[in-house]
C-alpha cells in the first residue's frame, strides 16, 4: 500500500452539520431494500417510479468486473451497495457518501447479510492512493465508490442504490411512524435546535422523533453500541411496516419519494424478480455484520478508522460465503491496513 500524507481534506465549517446528519442517512438507504418489497403490487406506479430511479453504471457490460457471468435475481445470490448521499454546495460538486453498506442476499437461504463501512475507514482509492473511503465518492462518483468497495472487499458489487436524505423523514411519516422499545429516559435535540424527549418503554416516533432517537450517542451509557441498538430498531420497524399489506393503501405517496430520492441500476423486472423470489423477506431476515478495529489520528488532529486485518478478513469470508464465491489463498489474508505516521 502507498504511503499517503494523511492532510484532512474536511472543511470544519461544515462538519458538524455532516455529523448529525451521517448516521441518519444509514437508514434512508435501506429505504431502498424495503422499497423493492412491494414493487411487484405496483403497475403503471412502478414503471414511474423505477424510469425516475434507473441510472446505470458507466463502463460496465452488464457485470461486475470481477464476474465471469452476469448475475440473476431469480437463481443467484447478488450484492448491492447502498450510498447515502448529501450534497454540499460549498464542498466538491458531486457530495460525499456519507453512508456506505453493503448488502448481500441469499436465494437459497432468504437471508441478507449487511455491512456497513464507517466513512472515516482507511483504504486505498484506486488512482489516489489511500484516503477515508467517504472521499471516493467526491473523487469519482458512484463508478469510484463500487471500485474501491470491491477493491476493499474481495467482492463483486452487483447493484447499487444512492439515497437522498430528504425523503426518510417523509416515509416514517406517510407508513403512520414507528414504535420502539425505548432503553432508559433521555432527551436530545435535533439540527434546529427544537428539543425532544424519550421516555424509557415503548414509543410511536413519528420522522422527526426518529431521527433523533436514532442519532443520539454521548447520553447513551454504552456509546456506538447503544446508538447501533437504537438505529436497528428504527431499521426494522421500518422494514416491517413497509413489507405489510396496509402500505398497500399508501403506495402513491411511498413510490413518489422511492422514485425522488432514489438512483439504482436495478431495472424494474429485476426489482420485481425480487419480489417474487423473496415474497416473505422482513427485518428477520437480516445478519449484520460489523467491521472492528481501532481509531487513529494524524498530527494534523484528522481522524480515520482502522479495521482489524482480524475483522476484515471475517466479513470477507461470510460475505464472499454468502455470495457462494469461492476464495482463492490470495483473497484469504487480506493485507492490513498500514500508515506512514514519521514526520505528520
Amino acid at each position: 500500500m502507498n504511503n499517503y500524507n494523511l492532510a484532512s481534506r474536511s472543511n470544519n465549517a461544515i462538519k458538524k452539520k455532516k455529523r448529525r446528519r451521517r448516521l441518519l442517512l444509514g437508514f434512508l438507504i435501506l429505504l431502498f431494500l424495503s422499497a423493492i418489497t412491494f414493487f411487484g403490487y405496483i403497475l403503471v406506479k412502478t414503471y414511474q417510479v423505477s424510469s425516475s430511479a434507473f441510472n446505470d453504471i458507466d463502463g460496465r457490460d452488464g457485470k461486475s468486473e470481477l464476474r465471469d457471468e452476469p448475475v440473476y435475481i431469480s437463481t443467484d445470490p447478488f450484492s448491492v451497495l447502498l450510498l447515502g448521499i448529501e450534497d454540499y454546495s460549498d464542498d466538491y460538486d458531486q457530495g460525499r457518501s456519507d453512508s456506505i453498506l453493503v448488502a448481500t442476499f441469499n436465494p437459497e437461504f432468504q437471508t441478507m447479510k449487511l455491512l456497513s463501512i464507517p466513512r472515516d475507514t482507511l483504504v486505498d482509492i484506486p488512482g489516489y492512493d489511500q484516503d477515508k473511503i467517504n472521499h471516493s465518492y467526491a473523487d469519482g462518483g458512484k463508478e469510484l465508490v463500487i471500485e474501491t468497495v470491491e477493491d476493499f472487499l474481495d467482492i463483486p458489487i452487483d447493484y447499487y442504490a444512492t439515497v437522498n436524505f430528504d425523503g426518510f423523514k417523509n416515509i416514517i411519516d406517510i407508513v403512520g411512524g414507528v414504535t420502539v422499545d425505548v432503553p432508559f429516559t433521555f432527551d436530545d435535540i435535533n439540527s434546529k435546535w427544537d428539543r425532544f424527549y424519550f421516555e424509557e418503554g415503548k414509543q410511536k416516533l413519528n420522522g422527526e422523533e426518529a431521527l433523533v432517537y436514532a442519532r443520539m450517542r454521548k447520553k447513551d451509557p454504552r456509546g456506538d453500541f447503544g446508538r447501533n441498538m437504537r438505529q436497528r430498531q428504527i431499521i426494522t420497524g421500518l422494514i416491517d411496516k413497509l413489507s405489510s399489506p396496509s402500505t398497500l393503501l399508501k403506495i402513491d405517496d411511498i413510490a413518489d419519494e422511492v422514485g425522488t430520492n432514489i438512483q439504482t441500476n436495478m431495472r424494474m423486472k429485476e426489482a420485481l424478480a425480487f419480489r417474487k423470489k423473496y415474497p416473505d423477506f422482513n427485518s428477520s431476515s437480516i445478519e449484520q455484520l460489523e467491521l472492528t478495529g481501532e481509531d487513529y489520528n494524524n498530527s494534523y488532529g484528522t481522524y480515520y478508522f482502522i479495521p482489524s486485518e482480524e475483522s476484515l478478513n471475517e466479513v470477507k469470508q461470510t460475505l464472499a460465503s454468502h455470495l457462494e464465491l469461492g476464495l482463492s489463498s490470495s483473497n484469504e489474508t487480506a493485507e492490513s491496513t498500514t500508515i506512514e505516521t514519521s514526520g505528520q
